[in-house]
Formats: structure tokens, C-alpha cells, sequence
């Protein structure tokens, strides 16, 4: 995500503190925050595919996703 969004979002949170936000800007930060969580998401799935677990006996295995 570009910082300049991020510091969109950060001034959004700022101003909804003291002087309260419009409609329109309301809805701005609601797009602009779920953008944030989906790269959010998208980094640590990134990570944690790229994640070896190394055992006390040496032996290593990638992280899997648990089943239910």
C-alpha cells in the first residue's frame, strides 16, 4: 500500500477525533482502511508462506495451513 495512503488514512482518524467526518469522508476511510487490511492479509499469507520451521533434531518444515 503507498504511504500516501496511509497517510490519508491517518489524517482521516485525526480529524474523525476532533472535528468529525463527512459523509463522503466516512466512506473514504471505510474504502481506505479495507484496502489497508487486504494488503494487510496479503503481506503476512506472503510471509508465512515463505516460513520454515527448524526442529531441535535439525530437520525443517514449511508452515501449512491448519485444516479444521
Amino acid at each position: 500500500m503507498e504511504q500516501s495512503k496511509i497517510d490519508r488514512i491517518n489524517e482521516l482518524a485525526r480529524k474523525s477525533k476532533t472535528a468529525g467526518l463527512t459523509d463522503a469522508e466516512k466512506e473514504e476511510q471505510k474504502i481506505l482502511r479495507a484496502e489497508y487490511v487486504a494488503s494487510f492479509k496479503a503481506s503476512l499469507v506472503n510471509q508465512l508462506e515463505h516460513t520454515t520451521i527448524v526442529n531441535p533434531d535439525g530437520s525443517r518444515h514449511k508452515v501449512t495451513k491448519k485444516t479444521k
